[in-house]
């Protein structure tokens, strides 16, 4: 094993001890920090900032080219890409089922490997390779290549997203890590937007270098994106005591800080148990979280893969088409971004998701009644911002509610794995089976899972409020506390964050 490796499994086993009951999970880590420290509020912020500052940007760049890269297939398919390789809309459909899958089987065991190599060398790899993938899809002659190119894609790719999560949740503690996951997923509504934009500028290349604008919207994103992997080699640090600038006594208050929030041990390597890790699928706010995934799956990529050849059903073309995409993901951005704040605050997952859950329903209910078209367009303000802001919270409260660190892990893998096993059938649902521009079946179907994660959410919330209260209950007869650093969440002494 690596030095790198050994620091990130030594220094970042930042998950597995118990939510402390001493109040700092309660009201908030800045302050318990403070506190504890002799620091003023503001100096303590100060250093959530400077971590923020050399963290936040390199994942937050990685989540956007991520997104834009696997996304602008949509941007392409109305530039003339579907037409040139002569697909019809079945192979359209199955040329993104085929992303899906290996995207969809790599995310566990990229999470393993992460714990084994260090972030530093996988995340950036991970870049480096889907950029040289990206980049050859704008090369392709026929269907054929197409479908390989996307199997690789979804192949190297598909980590990214619980590795990220981990990643973070390894820096932060648990008051602290919503509005940063917000931070780093706002980068899939801003690439989505960006997507259209970029896409409608890069398509008027049509004929440079002998070659159609669609391609050039892969070549172009995808090369930028190899640059950027090759950059992140040098600008990610494994953990917080590897962060650049950052001094010694800040790499301390952090640790501490970390401690204090219950996330940080100095035995995690006897916690990595098949008997921890098997545990991690059965338990009742895993299950929950994990089929609101599958459902907030199908409609993220729905709208992710779909979005512009819906507004184009709507009457707008070409360039326009792209262009009017783009205010929807703006608007869900910075919505994500304002919520997060709220529920890192007062420590509030559930309501998030329950609000946006209704939102979404809300929209997709209008454009299913609607015949209107500015109307229709209209709802979608509310359909993706609903259907965008879901994922941080979702993940975070996965996050905040797994412990020890394999279990951290292995749950935000199989959220991943769920969610994008949504998002194979929305490739379907969107594509050959709901025809525009009505999108009737479609519809219907992605606002029942809207409903659908509004219950798992709302059971879930009744779940934690339950077993806080056995917990609290069965603390007074508790004469030992357990070892910290092999502590599991079901213990009496970890509290669930609601």
């Amino acid at each position: 094993m690596s030095d790198t490796s050994r620091s990130y499994n030594d220094a970042d086993a930042a998950l597995e001890k118990k939510s402390v009951d001493d109040g700092s999970s309660e009201h908030g880590v800045v302050a318990s920090d403070a506190l504890h420290h002799g620091r003023s509020g503001a100096a303590t912020a100060k250093l959530w900032t400077k971590l923020d500052l050399l963290v936040l940007p390199v994942v937050t760049m990685m989540y956007f080219l991520s997104s834009l890269d696997r996304s602008n297939i949509g941007n392409a398919r109305i530039a003339g890409l579907q037409k040139e390789l002569h697909m019809s809309d079945y192979q359209y459909s199955l040329a993104l089922t085929v992303t899906l899958i290996p995207y969809t089987i790599i995310e566990i065991p990229s999470n393993y490997l992460m714990m084994l190599v260090g972030p530093r060398i996988l995340l950036p790899t991970m870049v480096v390779l889907w950029g040289i993938i990206c980049t050859l899809q704008g090369v392709v002659t026929s269907y054929s290549g197409l479908v390989a190119c996307r199997f690789f894609l979804g192949l190297v790719e598909g980590g990214l997203l619980p590795g990220i999560t981990f990643y973070l949740a390894c820096f932060y503690p648990r008051r602290l890590l919503q509005l940063r996951v917000s931070v780093m997923f706002s980068a899939t509504s801003i690439a989505s937007a960006f997507s259209g934009l970029l896409a409608a500028a890069i398509i008027h290349m049509e004929g440079v270098g002998g070659r159609h604008g669609w391609a050039w919207v892969f070549i172009l994103e995808g090369l930028f994106t190899v640059l950027f992997g090759i950059v992140s080699f040098f600008l990610l640090p494994d953990t917080p005591e590897q962060a650049l600038l950052l001094s010694a006594e800040d790499k301390k208050l952090i640790v501490q800080a970390l401690h204090d929030d219950g996330l940080h041990s100095d035995d995690e390597k006897k916690t990595r148990t098949w008997a921890h890790f098997g545990k991690t699928f059965i338990q009742p706010h895993v299950v929950l979280l994990g089929v609101a995934g599958f459902f907030s799956g199908a409609t993220l990529s729905g709208l992710a893969y779909f979005l512009p050849s819906i507004v184009a059903s709507l009457g707008y073309a070409g360039s326009k088409a792209q262009l009017m995409s783009v205010p929807p993901f703006a608007v869900a951005a910075v919505l994500s971004i304002i919520t997060a704040i709220f529920a890192d605050r007062y420590a509030q997952r559930g309501l998030t998701l329950v609000f946006f859950a209704i939102l979404a329903t809300i929209g997709f209910g209008i454009f299913l009644g609607s015949y209107v078209k500015d109307v229709r367009y209209g709802s979608l303000f509310l359909a993706v911002p609903g259907t965008y802001c879901i994922g941080p919270p979702l993940g975070t409260w996965m996050a905040n509610n797994s412990a020890p660190l394999i279990r951290r892990g292995a749950s935000l893998a199989l959220l991943t794995t769920m969610t994008n096993l949504g998002s194979i059938l929305s490739t379907w649902l969107l594509g050959s089976l709901s025809p525009p521009p009505r999108y009737t079946s479609a519809t219907i179907t992605l606002l029942v899972f809207q409903i659908g994660i509004l219950l798992c959410s709302v059971v879930n919330m009744g779940w934690l409020a339950t077993e806080n209260k056995r917990k609290e209950r069965t603390k007074s007869s508790t004469v030992e506390r357990e070892s910290e650093g092999s502590m599991p969440n079901e213990s009496v002494w970890f509290r669930y964050v609601m």
